[in-house]
């Protein structure tokens, strides 16, 4: 599902996207009509903009997400703005693409964003981990659940957007081993998928590289 307030772009996105092979099972072009289509169609995949009118994306992924377990968001906004990110991050979005990012990126981004993953343009996930680690405060819980060194490894680079593979490449590790570590931190965490760690890896200001 696409929404935008610009027509033009809107359906031209959603053009492009069946042309690769998607279902566009709809499109919107303000906030309220997305919530209320998407309750309808309950599409895997919203591909949604910020700018729409009297009520912003932000509050129509936070609906969605809340309503439409299943279902994802990924934002695509011409704004790169620091703020812009964070709050639709803290809304339930899964990634988030300006609008400068080429039709390539797009496709990969809508296809990572329905397996799971947490996908931003480059840079972007660095700019929404450095903004968590400067809101966090105190000490982490002394009840929070402990995971080994290599499990907060792993955690870092979920969260920087790395499929389970790019991490295993990164690590040396073979992908099996990641995905153990992925599902023991998962499960440590109480945890459902990748997108969850991800946003607790952000709210833990896990953003630093180890040693």
């Amino acid at each position: 599902m696409v929404v935008d307030d610009h027509p033009i772009w809107r359906d031209g996105v959603a053009r492009d996207l069946a042309e690769r092979g998607f279902e566009v099972r709809a499109t919107a072009g303000d906030a309220a009509s997305a919530v209320r289509i998407a309750r309808t169609v309950r599409p895997d995949v919203v591909l949604m903009d910020l700018n729409l009118g009297e009520e912003s994306g932000v509050e129509a992924t936070r609906k969605i997400t809340g309503e439409l377990t299943d279902t994802r968001v990924l934002v695509l906004s011409a704004s790169g703005e620091h703020n812009d990110v964070l709050e639709a991050v803290k809304a339930g979005a899964s990634g988030y693409l300006v609008k400068s990012a080429s039709a390539e990126e797009l496709v990969a981004a809508v296809r990572r964003t329905w397996a799971g993953d947490a996908v931003f343009n480059a840079g972007l996930a660095g700019l929404v981990l450095g903004e968590y680690r400067r809101m966090a405060s105190g000490p982490e819980e002394s009840g929070a659940p402990k995971l080994t060194d290599r499990e907060t490894e792993v955690l870092r680079l979920v969260a920087k957007g790395l499929t389970a593979r790019q991490i295993a490449d990164r690590l040396v590790l073979s992908h099996r081993t990641v995905e153990n570590h992925v599902q023991s931190t998962l499960r440590k965490l109480q945890l459902h998928n990748r997108v969850e760690l991800a946003r607790y890896a952000i709210e833990h200001g896990l953003d630093g590289e180890p040693d």
